[in-house]
């Protein structure tokens, strides 16, 4: 199998702890490893070979948090467009380097997952379900609650009882929360978490069949015979997420519900959930003062000190970027509220 990173992300959902130059993936969540470490690590169980998809201004980051990368790993667009535009890339990168049999991994470097040995094997077995079927696999998160902030996938009929691998009926972004609760009640449903497995025959297929648009903006980037050219045909690519241009149009994929735990950390109240607490359910780091302060993520990553006093279930982040206090529960709404600000203000 071939494992592929995309390291994108535009870092507007944790400011000020990730910038749009310093996006979480490579945020150290717990301890001394950040989030493109642990992804990189986990690939490393799936796979020998391992590619990384990463927007120019931030492959110094990437190669510095992974040394052992070799420069044919690190698959650079010139700038960012999107994430249907990282997996032609990397279409594109393996084309010329591997067989066009061998399954490919779509991962992604700012996910939260702990167990490395469940997650090694359901993408194992969707990458077995490709190969045999010659379709494009998702792995699917088992929903734990209603979350109106993931897209879903529906389960349809079985196509394989032995390792539970099903046809994709139906795709719904991001869904109000009656709808939300009625998927999650109704055990036929999955979070979208993005992850994508496919031979490459699997995946031109798919988009000869079904994403006209796509193929044809494949060809023309697989053909560039310059950097120049390579370069100039990206940035005229369109700017629009692999679910809209790919994922909600084939209409053969099928879905792996996985086996192992999952977060996305879209939000402070994501990050808490991840991290360690003290006695008072506290995530502290920093020069920090707390007193009478429960259920709350504090960090401080500047000389500046500061204190709490008398808050539950806040959020205090204070960065050379700037300062967020924010309730924990409406901590969705930093990213929207973070555009506001001009870079370099």
């Amino acid at each position: 199998m071939i494992a592929v990173i995309i390291a994108g992300g535009a870092g507007t959902r944790l400011w000020p702890l990730s910038t749009p130059d310093y996006p979480k993936h490579l945020l150290r969540v717990n301890g001394n490893v950040s989030l493109l470490q642990s992804a990189y690590h986990r690939a490393k169980h799936l796979s020998d070979t391992i590619y990384v998809v990463t927007e120019v201004s931030h492959a110094h980051h990437v190669r510095a948090q992974l040394p052992d990368l070799q420069d044919d790993a690190c698959i650079i667009e010139p700038a960012r467009r999107n994430t249907a535009a990282c997996l032609l890339a990397a279409l594109c990168h393996v084309r010329k380097r591997h067989d066009r049999h061998e399954p490919i991994a779509i991962l992604w470097a700012d996910h939260f997952i702990r167990d490395i040995d469940g997650f090694t094997q359901s993408f194992r077995i969707a990458g077995e379900a490709s190969a045999r079927s010659n379709r494009v696999v998702l792995v699917g998160i088992e929903p734990t609650y209603a979350s109106t902030g993931f897209g879903y996938i529906q389960k349809g009929t079985l196509f394989d009882d032995t390792n539970l691998v099903y046809e994709v009926a139906s795709f719904t972004e991001k869904p109000p929360f009656e709808k939300a609760r009625k998927y999650v009640r109704s055990g036929k449903y999955l979070w979208n978490g993005g992850y994508l497995v496919g031979t490459l025959d699997a995946f031109e297929e798919a988009m000869k069949q079904y994403c006209q648009e796509l193929w044809t903006d494949y060809q023309a980037l697989g053909n560039a015979r310059t950097a120049d050219i390579y370069k100039k045909t990206y940035l005229a690519l369109e700017n629009i997420a692999l679910d809209y241009r790919f994922n909600e149009k084939v209409k053969d994929l099928l879905v792996l519900p996985a086996t192992f735990d999952w977060m996305d950390l879209g939000s402070f109240h994501d990050m808490y959930e991840a991290v360690d607490h003290d006695e008072a359910g506290n995530h502290v780091q920093g020069a920090v003062e707390l007193d009478s302060v429960e259920n709350s993520y504090i960090y401080n990553d500047t000389e500046k000190p500061v204190a709490v006093i008398g808050l539950d279930n806040v959020v205090v982040v204070q960065t050379p970027h700037g300062l967020l206090v924010a309730r924990k529960d409406l901590s969705q709404a930093v990213g929207t509220l973070s555009k506001r600000f001009k870079q370099g203000n």
